[in-house]
């Protein structure tokens, strides 16, 4: 039975790198493979999920103004798909996440999303919070904070390299801008002393 899943991580943690390796098991195995991503990350170009340590492979894009049920049913209509990775999942609309969701049961194909579940203010992109709500199952890819503990939030760094507490929920960005901490290692970078997270 077709299901939706949801793999959230903070940064760094390997999302691009598990999806990529799944959909390769997938292939090895003689089973046809969908991948999708943002339009707007063109970190390792246009049409690609890639990796940091160095796995690549081309990929259809969607924005936020994107049909996915309607561009997943044109996949379809050209050959069998055995599973649908898509990374980024952040960056998906709420009415995005249901259009997936009608791709499992209506369509029956696997959706395998993968992407972060909070900003770098602590905060749930749209896209996660509907995946939260909707998904048939959900997967923590961890990673760790410095001290060793899991890594649950990440901060943004400034061109000063200190930790921003206000901006865009999206800018695009990697090692450079982002880095993920434990709950209290990332309340000690931007000066949250009264537990409040404000």
């Amino acid at each position: 039975m077709a299901k939706l899943y949801f793999h959230y991580s903070t940064m760094n943690a390997g999302k691009s790198t598990l999806l990529l390796q799944a959909s390769h098991n997938y292939r090895e195995r003689g089973m046809a493979t969908y991948l999708m991503t943002a339009r707007l990350d063109h970190r390792a170009g246009e049409g690609r999920i890639a990796s940091r340590i160095g796995i690549a492979e081309a990929a259809d894009t969607y924005d936020a103004g994107t049909d996915l049920f309607a561009m997943i049913a044109a996949r379809l209509q050209k050959g069998h798909v055995d599973c649908i990775f898509l990374d980024e999942a952040q960056f998906l609309t709420k009415e995005q996440v249901w259009q997936l969701a009608r791709a499992v049961d209506d369509l029956g194909v696997p959706v395998m999303c993968y992407g972060l579940r909070v900003d770098f203010r602590g905060e749930l992109f749209p896209g996660s919070a509907a995946l939260l709500a909707l998904a048939d199952e959900m997967r923590e890819v961890r990673t760790i904070c410095h001290c060793g503990k899991k890594a649950t939030m990440v901060v943004r760094r400034g061109p000063d390299g200190r930790a921003l507490r206000d901006g865009a929920q999206v800018q695009i960005g990697g090692n450079e801008t982002y880095v993920s901490l434990c709950r209290r290692h990332w309340r000690e970078e931007i000066g949250d002393t009264g537990g409040t997270g404000s």
